[in-house]
């Protein structure tokens, strides 16, 4: 028997154990699932009650942390700009994340043996409500959990604007909004890449389905000065993260 032979014959005794019960099965809603790489602005407005500020100062001390990049990594950045700038615009999704993300996530290191912490790509993630479902893969997630993702900390949404038309936006607040549920929390940071362009963004709950977010200014990969910034950011994710988990210790 094929899984989907399986779900639909489970769903058959699920309705007829129901209907034992005396309950239509019909009267029951559907609750729909909205997956991460489809949702658009309109689903999130007409679920939540969600709304960007446009403020940057939220931003400074994410990004006027106090790390020094050195010789070596200077020259890694301007070797993977060398060696990508003129194909970073024709990249397909996939050979972006390898030959220019992938390269600088591995030097940030994400993996925290020692806090059981690493970064996950294409990880699964589910939030679900009474009136709706998150659900599906994030691109990049770093998250406690050695074998499997468990708590998430930090998103990035991969995107080639050229290829797809679907918005990285919406995607990734999707994402954010269902870990700080999950997590119980009330904050989280993210990112999601247009091509050459980094935009940072952070995303607070004010209260039950209320929420607002900020987005930085692009940050451009192409440009060594953008680009020691972009590593500077992420190193601020990397010790704010290292902090939390050993709190929750």
């Amino acid at each position: 028997m094929t899984k989907k032979e399986l779900l639909k014959r489970n769903e058959e005794l699920e309705k007829k154990i129901l209907e034992l019960q005396g309950i239509k099965t019909e009267t029951i809603p559907k609750i729909k699932t909205y997956s991460f790489s489809q949702i658009d602005d309109g689903d999130l407005e007409e679920l939540l009650d969600i709304k960007r500020i446009y403020k940057q100062e939220i931003f400074e001390k994410w990004f006027n942390f106090d790390y020094k990049i050195d010789e070596n990594i200077c020259d890694f950045l301007q070797k993977l700009i060398d060696k990508n700038e003129q194909f970073i615009f024709n990249y397909y999704e996939e050979d972006l994340k390898m030959y220019f993300i992938a390269p600088i996530l591995n030097k940030i290191n994400f993996l925290l043996s020692d806090d059981y912490v690493r970064g996950f790509f294409d990880a699964p993630l589910t939030y679900k409500t009474d009136k709706f479902i998150f659900s599906g893969e994030t691109d990049f997630m770093i998250s406690s959990g050695i074998k499997r993702a468990k708590k998430p900390y930090f998103f990035i949404q991969e995107f080639k604007k050229s290829i797809k038309p679907t918005n990285p936006e919406p995607q990734l607040l999707a994402e954010m909004i269902s870990a700080v549920e999950l997590n119980k929390t009330t904050t989280i940071r993210g990112a999601f890449i247009m091509g050459k362009d980094w935009y940072f963004v952070i995303l607070e709950k004010l209260a039950k389905d209320n929420y607002q977010y900020f987005i930085s200014k692009p940050f451009n990969s192409t440009n060594i000065d953008e680009l020691k910034g972009i590593y500077r950011n992420l190193k601020f994710v990397k010790n704010e993260i290292i902090e939390m988990v050993r709190q929750e210790k």
